[in-house]
């Protein structure tokens, strides 16, 4: 019969000897570790989760106030881009009607310049014939637009 490494009580269980029972408790203790080695990573995996989270929840807040800020700026920016429009918008006709009399003043001059007072009275001058009036009149942006 082939022998077992253990001794058999009176009821035929086999009761394991010493080295039996030491291999035993070796092995329940390596799996007592082996859970608790399992245990304290599944914490760590948990925390590091947990700090994810919490950096991506911190991350949104962020991005959702630059946000409001560039879209605040955007507001800010269209309102005075509308009211720089607007003055040029005013500033062009300004022009216009400045072009217009502008226009309107060079030819009276060349009117007044081309002996529209000719007359056969020569005691008669022309009091418009003066030196500087035979200059088109010119205008400077810079002086057009002072306030």
């Amino acid at each position: 019969m082939a022998s077992s490494s253990g001794n058999s009580n009176s009821s035929g269980f086999m009761v394991p000897s010493g080295s039996e029972e030491d291999l035993h408790q070796l092995m329940d203790q390596r799996k007592r570790k082996r859970m608790e080695s399992n245990r304290e990573s599944a914490r760590r995996s948990r925390m590091r989760k947990q700090k994810h989270l919490d950096d991506l929840t911190a991350q949104v807040t962020q991005l959702a106030e630059d946000n409001n800020q560039i879209l605040t700026s955007i507001a800010f920016t269209t309102q005075h881009y509308l009211n720089i429009e607007a003055e040029n918008s005013v500033l062009r006709a300004q022009m216009m009607e400045l072009s217009q009399r502008l226009g309107s003043l060079n030819e009276i001059l060349r009117f007044l310049n081309n002996g529209a007072y000719e007359t056969s009275d020569e005691s008669f001058t022309n009091p418009f014939n003066i030196h500087h009036l035979n200059q088109p009149i010119t205008a400077s942006a810079d002086l057009m637009f002072e306030y």
